[in-house]
């Protein structure tokens, strides 16, 4: 089996496990995802649910990337692309004081760490020349 497709094939999962979660249960995604969600405010369940259609639609999009080559290098500039500007909001919130001075901390993992990570797997994929 292609190693692209499994890549691409388990960051589908995680994405439509997110999208999903936040579809079906917005008010309990809020309070048990481990990233500190009430520091942003108070839950919104329509807004928690708009970002749940994002998650899912990239996971959608990340399935059939893992099985058709030349989706990959699109799909993966469009899940960078929200990956790194969700990471720059919580920067900037986060540096003007709108989240607590410890989100630098719990943002480390799963946004940052997240947003470096799929940065290095677009890179490694242009570089493999498995996007045709």
């Amino acid at each position: 089996m292609n190693n692209w497709k499994v890549i691409l094939g388990l960051f589908a999962v995680g994405n439509l496990a997110i999208g999903l979660w936040m579809l079906v249960d917005p008010i309990h995604w809020y309070h048990n995802l481990p990233a500190n969600v009430p520091a942003t405010g108070p839950p919104n369940e329509h807004f928690i649910r708009d970002i749940g259609c994002v998650f899912t639609i990239m996971g959608v999009a990340l399935a059939m990337a893992a099985v058709v080559p030349s989706y990959r290098m699109p799909v993966m500039i469009g899940v960078t692309a929200w990956n790194v500007t969700h990471a720059l909001v919580h920067v900037v919130d986060t540096a003007v004081g709108r989240l607590p001075p410890e989100q630098w901390l719990v943002d480390l993992p799963g946004v940052y760490g997240a947003a470096l990570f799929v940065v290095g797997v677009t890179i490694a994929l242009k570089r493999s020349g498995e996007t045709v």
